[in-house]
Formats: C-alpha cells, structure tokens, sequence
C-alpha cells in the first residue's frame, strides 16, 4: 500500500503572533484526527518556523524519540541532562527522552529558521534514561540509526535527473523537503495500487509526503535539486 499525503493535507498549529508557524502531517495536539495517529512508530512530523527571537520555551516530554533536522538557520537546543546545542542546517539532532526530561528550542539567530522535527515510539524495553546525540554535516544517503524506535533515516538530496532507491523495509515513510519528484518503478508489484487507488509515477513537492507498506522496487526520480527524508521502519 501506498498512501500519499499533500502538504496542503497537514494541519495548521502554532502562534504566528509569536512567530511560529507548524505544519502537522499527524494528529497533535488539538488537531485531532482519530484515522491519522501515527504510521508505525512514527506519530509526529511537524514543519516548523521559527522567526528570529521566537521558540519553545521548557517542556517536557516522556517515552519518545525525537529526531530534527534543520533545513534552513539554527536551532538553539538546551535540555535538562546538560546539554546546550547549536544545531544548524545538515545536522541531525535525537532527544531520546525516556522516563522523561525537559527542554528548550529557539531561534536565537536574526533570521528565520525552519525545522522538521519527528517523534517516533520507543521499543518495548528501550532505555528509560534520557540521552542525547547530534550527527553533523550529514552526508547524502548516509544511514543514521534510532535504535530506540528500531528505525534508520537517510536524507538524501538528488540533482535534477538522478533518481534514488527507495529502502526496502516493512515500512517506508517519505518526506519532500523541497523540490520536484516522482515516485515510481513499482508497476505490478503487490499492493502498488493502495486503497486510495494511489500507484507509482506520483508527482511529489515540498511538505508531501509517503507512507508505503509492503512495497519494493519503488525509485524517486528528481526533476529539480531535490532534499527529501527517508525513514526504514519496523
């Protein structure tokens, strides 16, 4: 199965007169949507902006994997087992926050900053204590692991042209991060066309995204330089 969700599809949160703007692909907070809880793990990917001086002041969380990657500006990241991070465009950020910690994001720049931050369910058994790691420069297609959740995100960034495997996985789930893509290559393969009659050769821009299930062969091919996240899940 395959099922394509637009970026006109996510919900809109945040407090623009705060300067924070969100763009929901799952239910969060009070949008609410009791078909649209999760895929797998995964259970939030929010797009965020942040204009300059603009953040979330402390928070907690419990029992969640948080992984952000910065697309464009930086992050001011503190939280409550010492850290205090610059997290910048390329890197790749993951709060595992166990039996619970409590932190900071900010845009502490002058000029605006955005974001896609994922939440992903721990394993049964994952570790209870908080931890922290940043991955810098993140290198195109090079496999970053979230043990906690069992799962593997690559980011991968095509040039016009060039066309990228997607993993084969029980689960895929795909994020445009910006340009033009086509996902396709999967002509005959069981479950290609899913509920929503959604088969390859589907047209894919900025905040669109793909949850594909029992799939394999699909390619994507770019039409413009393209940024995209690619999540292998359990």
């Amino acid at each position: 199965m395959m099922e394509v969700r637009r970026a006109t599809d996510r919900y809109q949160g945040g407090d623009e007169a705060a300067g924070i703007s969100t763009r929901h692909a799952f239910s969060f907070g009070s949008a609410y949507d009791p078909d649209n809880l999760g895929f797998g793990p995964v259970r939030a990917c929010n797009e965020e902006s942040l204009a300059p001086g603009a953040g979330f002041e402390e928070h907690a969380h419990r029992h969640t994997e948080i992984v952000t990657w910065v697309t464009e500006g930086e992050l001011t990241h503190r939280d409550s087992t010492g850290h205090a991070t610059v997290v910048r465009a390329g890197d790749v950020q993951r709060l595992s926050a166990g039996e619970g910690v409590r932190h900071v994001e900010r845009n502490d720049a002058d000029v605006p900053l955005r974001f896609v931050q994922m939440w992903l369910a721990p394993l049964d058994g994952a570790g209870q204590q908080p931890s922290y790691d940043i991955a810098r420069a993140v290198e195109d297609g090079a496999p970053y692991k979230i043990p906690g959740a069992g799962a593997v995100l690559q980011v991968r960034r095509p040039g016009a042209g060039e066309r990228v495997a997607v993993p084969a996985a029980p689960r895929v789930y795909l994020h445009v991060v910006r340009g033009d893509l086509r996902l396709d290559g999967a002509a005959g393969a069981d479950g290609a066309d899913g509920a929503d009659g959604v088969g390859p050769g589907v047209e894919l821009g900025p905040g669109d995204s793909v949850r594909i299930s029992g799939v394999s062969g699909l390619e994507i091919a770019a039409g413009s330089p393209a940024e995209l996240l690619l999540w292998e899940l359990p």
